[in-house]
């Protein structure tokens, strides 16, 4: 793969979100950056406090300022750059924002994509990598999920990814558009901003010395991801999806393969930060939500030649290492809410 994105022109939506920042830095490491190919990123909002920002990796790269709503313009933009592959990673990714405005997160995750698919169309010629997620299975009592399951999702943020998923599908049956779809487990690392995720509020939590606030009731089942692993996932399946189109249209699961509840994810970070004393305030209040997620990634690893590199506490060390010198440099952050929830 170090040779193999280099002199192509790949467009990412969601560039300077968590697994885009992370995406672009993997195409840099692999070839794409001034070495001869081209980054391409659609950018709806300034984040100054992105990583693709704060390490200047947007100065390397191309920007096309519109957002998802908008075919005339991701159109324009597909035609005039003309990219060997679209990473669709834009999306409104959080559950509870979801459930207080549906509208708003159906527009972005499913108009969105039927938008990115229909400019790949029109213009022809690209390879399409979707963003779905483990939300997409909805709940079942028949787990890990596998890529045969049915797509169930019931709550909107769950349906936002069951209809993208299944729209992505339509687009390579019907239009033979090469496009293959990635769900991954709860992805993580330095560089997330929403601290009302389980692992950045416990991470910025413990640094102020507050106990984290848990939501649900502490046993809800997850499979975590570390966004390292993801970001070589996509670059794995959009490289298969290029040489071989027998697997467009096809999903595949990534995940570490560790099905951990919120508490177990608690007690492991206060831990490795050395403040086992800080135990966790469980309100027990979430709604909503799917009581457990775990993911099959044996697809993955007997088709693509995929596998996680680091393990949870690897990952874990890491990030916290992340947000240690993010806060620091921010002192003025740490006066703020840290209750940060799940």
């Amino acid at each position: 793969m170090g040779s193999y994105w280099k002199n192509k022109t790949v467009f990412v939506t969601g560039a300077t979100g968590l697994m885009g920042s992370w995406l672009v830095k993997a195409l840099m490491r692999h070839g794409a950056n001034r070495h001869g190919a081209n980054i391409v990123a659609l950018v709806r909002d300034q984040s100054p406090n992105s990583l693709l920002v704060r390490e200047r990796l947007i100065e390397r790269i191309a920007v096309v300022s519109g957002d998802l709503e908008s075919l005339p313009a991701l159109q324009r933009a597909i035609a005039e750059y003309q990219p060997h592959t679209i990473f669709h990673l834009a999306a409104q990714p959080l559950v509870q924002v979801a459930k207080r405005d549906p509208v708003g997160t159906l527009r972005a995750n499913v108009m969105g994509t039927w938008n990115i698919l229909e400019a790949a169309r029109l213009v022809g010629g690209v390879n399409v990598v979707i963003a779905s997620s483990d939300k997409a299975y909805g709940a079942t009592d028949n787990l890990p999920y596998r890529e045969t399951h049915p797509l169930q999702g019931r709550y909107p943020y769950d349906v936002s990814k069951s209809c993208a998923d299944l729209i992505a599908q339509m687009y390579a049956a019907t239009y033979g558009l090469k496009t293959a779809i990635a769900r991954c487990g709860n992805l993580f690392g330095g560089g997330d901003l929403n601290f009302s995720r389980t692992i950045p509020g416990i991470i910025k939590a413990t640094l102020t010395g507050e106990p984290f606030v848990i939501r649900s009731d502490g046993k809800f089942v997850r499979d975590f991801l570390y966004v390292k692993d993801a970001a070589e996932a996509y670059l794995t399946l959009a490289e298969h999806l290029a040489e071989n189109p027998s697997i467009s249209g096809e999903a595949f699961n990534f995940s570490l393969g560790e099905h951990l509840t919120v508490l177990d994810i608690v007690h492991m970070t206060v831990e490795i930060m050395g403040r086992s004393d800080l135990e966790p305030v469980i309100l027990n209040i979430a709604s909503s939500e799917i009581r457990e997620q775990y993911l099959d990634a044996t697809k993955a690893r007997e088709r693509l030649g995929w596998q996680p590199r680091y393990g949870m506490k690897q990952a874990i060390s890491e990030t916290v290492d992340w947000y240690r010198e993010l806060l620091a440099a921010k002192p003025h952050q740490n006066s703020d809410s840290v209750k940060s929830q799940r």
